[in-house]
C-alpha cells in the first residue's frame, strides 16, 4: 500500500489556490483596464484645420473690373488677392502668389479671362471657365514700371503703358511681347521739350481701332496711328492729367485735370480744348477764371439716344469744403447731383447696356468701390437711389465684438428669421434687381442648417445663415433702442466701465430650439429675448436691478481662525435681499455722497413699439455699490426649460427667473468657495481718489 503524504496534498492546495487567486486579480485588473480605456476611432491625425471660405469685404481693395456680358464683377487688393463676385451666393476668392498689389484688372470681355497687373511690374492671365481659377501666363516687366493697361474689345493685342511713358504691346493669346514699341519722344516729338511723364490713360478710338489714345501725366495727349507708326495729333494742356474717355462716336473725348477741370476735345481742334468746365468751381464774376479745386481723379463720359450724355466723375471738390465727404457727381444735361460716400473712392465702372464701344452706351448704373464698402447707383431712376447690396461685405459695418456658430439648427429656424428679417428692409433703394447677376450656383454640400450670430460695438446683433458658401444676413437686432440715448455729456451713461460703445455685445447665450436669446452688455447689463411673428407695443420695459459685490472682512479670532466674512446687503442667497424693480431707480448716491444703486444705463420710460422678431422680455442690470461701479459680466447662460438665466462675474453669480422677473439666487464668489478660493481677492475700500458725485 502506497503512503499518503497528506503535507504535499496541502501544499498542492495552497499553490493551485495562490494561483488561481493571482490569476482572478490579474483578470479583474485587465477587466478595470478594459472598463478606463475608451477604444477611440477617430485620432488628432485625422482631423486638420483649413479655411473653407471667406467673409467679408476685400482688405484694401485697389482695383475694380467688370464683364458686361457675363454679368461678373472682379475686385483686387493691395495684399494681391482677387475676389470675383456673380448673382448673390456666387463668389469666388484667389490669391497671387507674390502678394504684390493689383495695380490693375481687365476683363476678356465674354471670353471667361482675366488679365491682372501687379505692382511688381508683372501681368498673369487668369482662366476663369475653370472650377478653381488659375494663372494660365505670367509676363515679368523687368526694366520699366507698369502704370497702365487697356484691352479693345475682342482684340487680342494688350497695350500696356510705362513709368518712362512708353507702351509695349503683348500678344494675349501667347502673352509675349510683339515687340511694337510705341516710345514716349516719338509720340511727343517736338510739342513738349520735356519728359511728358507716365502714361495714365491708354484707349482705342471707338470708330478706329487703328487710331490709339494716349495720355501722359503731364497733360500731353497724342492720337497715335498705328498702321503708319506715328501721331495723327498731339493735345497740350498746362493741368496735369488723371484720366481720359471718348464720345461713343469717337470724335471727342474728356480728360479730367489735376485743378478739378474737365477739359473737352474735338479730336480734329488740338490747338485749344472746345470746352472746359469746373464742375465744383465757384464761378467769378468779370470772366475770370474759377478757382481752382481738388483733382478730378476719373471721368467717364456715356451716351444714351434718348437724351444728354452722362458725365460722372469722383473728386474735383472745392477746397474750401473741408471735412467733407468723399463724393461722385452725375453730371446729365443741365443737371447736377453730388453723392456723398461713406468711404473714401477707390474707383468706379459705369455699366452699360452694351459692350460696343462704338454704340449708344446706355448707362444704367455706376458701381462704386469704396475702401470698406461697394456701392451700386441706379441711374435710370429719379435720385439715384442705390441698389440693396445683398453680399455680406458688412460683416463689420459696427465692428464684430462676439460670435457664435451653432450646428444643425431646426429645420424651420432660417425662414422664420428670414421671414421678420425681410420686413427689415428699408426704404430708399432702387426697385430693381441686383445688376451683378452672372455665374451659377454649385450644390450645397451641407446637409444641415447653420447659424451664426454675431454680436457688434453698437449693440446690434446680426443672425447670419452659413449654410452655404456665401454668409447671408438673415435678421438684424438692435438692443440699444430699449435704453435712452445720451444727448449731451451730462447724460452719458454713469458707468466707468467704457468710455464709448456703452452697448457693446460682449456674450451671445442662444437656445435654437426655443428660440430664447439672452445677451450681456459691456455696461454689466443683460437683456432675454423671446422670438415672436407678430408685432407688439410694451407699455413698460420689465427691469431688475442687481447687487452684486463681494467684500472680504481679514477678521482673526482670538484662537487664530479665521471668521466667516459677511454678506454685503443684496449679496445673500436669500431672494428677497434683491427688490426688482420695474422702474429705473430713485437713488443716485449714498449718505456718504457715492454713487449707489445706480445702474449704468438708463431703461427707456416710455411705450416701446417692438416689430415682429426677438422682442424684449426682461432687461437686467447691475448697479452701482458704494462708489463702486459694476464689473463687467463674465459668463451667462439660458434654461428656456426652466425659464431661468443664470450670470456671473469675478464678484459673484446670480440667477433669475424670467418669467416670474424674480432673482433667485445671488452669490459672492468668497461664498462659493469660501477658504479654498483660487484666486487671491484683496479688500476692497472705497477709492481715495473719487469724487462724491452728487
Amino acid at each position: 500500500m502506497r503512503k499518503f503524504n497528506i503535507r504535499k496534498v496541502l501544499d498542492g492546495l495552497t499553490a493551485v489556490s495562490s494561483a488561481a487567486s493571482a490569476s482572478s486579480a490579474a483578470q479583474q485588473q485587465q477587466a478595470g483596464n478594459r472598463e478606463t480605456e475608451i477604444q477611440e476611432t477617430l485620432q488628432s491625425e485625422h482631423f486638420q484645420l483649413c479655411k473653407t471660405v471667406r467673409h467679408g469685404f476685400p482688405y484694401q481693395p485697389s482695383a475694380l473690373a467688370f464683364d458686361p456680358v457675363q454679368k461678373i464683377l472682379a475686385i483686387g487688393t493691395q495684399t494681391g488677392a482677387l475676389r470675383l463676385f456673380g448673382r448673390p451666393g456666387v463668389e469666388c476668392y484667389c490669391q497671387h502668389d507674390s502678394g504684390a498689389a493689383v495695380i490693375q484688372l481687365q476683363f476678356l470681355i465674354n471670353e471667361g479671362a482675366l488679365v491682372s497687373a501687379l505692382a511688381d511690374d508683372t501681368l498673369h492671365l487668369w482662366n476663369l471657365r475653370q472650377k478653381r481659377p488659375a494663372i494660365l501666363h505670367s509676363l515679368k516687366f523687368n526694366r520699366e514700371r507698369i502704370t497702365f493697361c487697356h484691352l479693345p474689345f475682342q482684340s487680342k493685342w494688350l497695350y500696356v503703358g510705362t513709368e518712362r511713358g512708353n507702351i509695349h504691346i503683348v500678344n494675349v493669346e501667347s502673352f509675349t511681347l510683339s515687340g511694337y514699341v510705341i516710345m514716349w519722344n516719338k509720340a511727343i516729338e517736338l510739342s513738349s521739350k520735356s519728359h511728358p511723364g507716365p502714361v495714365v490713360h491708354i484707349s482705342d478710338n471707338p470708330m478706329d481701332e487703328g487710331k490709339l489714345l494716349i495720355g501722359f501725366e503731364s497733360g500731353t495727349v497724342v492720337l497715335w496711328d498705328l498702321k503708319s507708326k506715328k501721331a495723327d495729333y498731339r493735345y497740350t494742356h498746362d493741368e496735369a492729367i488723371h484720366s481720359v474717355a471718348w464720345h461713343h462716336e469717337g470724335k471727342q473725348f474728356i480728360c479730367s485735370h489735376s485743378d478739378g477741370t474737365l477739359t473737352i476735345w474735338n479730336v480734329k481742334s488740338p490747338t485749344k480744348p472746345f470746352q472746359t468746365i469746373t464742375p465744383h468751381g465757384k464761378q467769378l464774376k468779370d470772366g475770370k477764371k474759377p478757382e481752382p479745386c481738388k483733382p478730378i481723379l476719373k471721368v467717364e463720359y456715356k451716351t444714351t439716344r434718348a437724351g444728354e450724355p452722362f458725365i460722372i466723375l469722383s473728386g474735383g471738390l472745392s477746397y474750401d469744403t473741408v471735412g467733407r465727404r468723399p463724393c461722385l457727381t452725375v453730371m446729365h444735361g443741365k443737371s447736377t447731383a453730388v453723392l456723398e460716400m461713406d468711404y473714401s473712392i477707390v474707383d468706379f465702372l459705369t455699366l452699360c447696356e452694351t459692350p460696343y464701344p462704338n454704340d449708344f452706351q446706355e448707362p444704367y448704373a455706376v458701381v462704386v468701390l469704396l475702401e470698406k464698402d461697394l456701392v451700386l447707383i441706379d441711374l435710370a431712376q429719379n435720385g439715384y437711389p442705390i441698389f440693396e447690396n445683398p453680399y455680406p461685405l458688412t460683416i463689420h459695418e459696427s465692428p464684430v465684438t462676439c460670435c457664435e456658430y451653432f450646428a444643425d439648427c431646426p429645420v424651420d429656424l432660417i425662414p422664420a428669421l428670414y421671414s421678420v428679417g425681410a420686413r427689415q428692409k428699408r426704404q430708399g433703394y432702387s426697385k430693381k434687381e441686383w445688376p451683378i447677376s452672372g455665374g451659377n450656383w454649385g450644390l450645397i454640400t451641407q446637409s444641415y442648417p447653420e447659424i451664426i450670430i454675431t454680436g457688434h460695438a453698437d449693440g446690434s446683433i446680426k443672425f447670419w445663415d452659413a449654410s452655404a458658401i456665401t454668409l447671408q444676413v438673415l435678421y438684424k437686432l438692435k438692443t440699444a433702442k430699449v435704453f435712452e440715448k445720451s444727448r449731451n455729456k451730462d447724460d452719458r451713461p454713469n458707468t466707468d466701465i467704457v468710455d464709448e460703445d456703452p452697448y457693446a455685445i460682449q456674450i451671445i447665450s442662444w437656445c435654437p430650439e426655443s428660440r430664447m436669446l439672452c445677451i450681456a452688455g459691456v455696461s454689466a447689463h443683460v437683456i432675454i429675448y423671446r422670438f415672436s411673428k407678430q408685432e407688439v407695443t410694451t407699455e413698460v420695459i420689465p427691469m431688475l436691478e442687481v447687487r452684486l459685490l463681494y467684500e472680504i472682512n481679514d477678521i482673526e479670532s482670538p484662537d487664530g481662525e479665521q471668521v466667516p466674512p459677511l454678506p454685503t446687503p443684496g449679496t445673500g442667497s436669500n431672494p428677497q435681499s434683491i427688490v426688482p424693480q420695474s422702474h429705473p431707480s430713485t437713488s443716485s448716491s449714498s449718505s456718504d455722497g457715492l454713487r449707489d444703486n445706480v445702474p449704468c444705463l438708463k431703461v427707456k420710460n416710455s411705450p416701446l413699439k417692438q416689430s415682429p422678431g426677438y422682442q424684449t422680455e426682461l432687461v437686467i442690470q447691475l448697479v452701482w455699490v458704494s462708489g463702486e461701479p459694476p464689473q463687467q459680466i463674465t459668463s451667462l447662460a439660458v434654461n428656456s426649460a426652466y425659464g431661468l438665466v443664470v450670470f456671473g462675474n469675478c464678484n459673484g453669480i446670480a440667477m433669475v427667473d424670467y418669467l416670474q422677473k424674480t432673482v433667485l439666487l445671488n452669490l459672492g464668489t468668497i461664498e462659493l468657495y469660501g477658504s479654498n478660493d483660487p484666486y487671491r481677492r484683496e479688500p476692497r475700500s472705497p477709492r481715495k481718489t473719487r469724487q462724491p458725485s452728487g
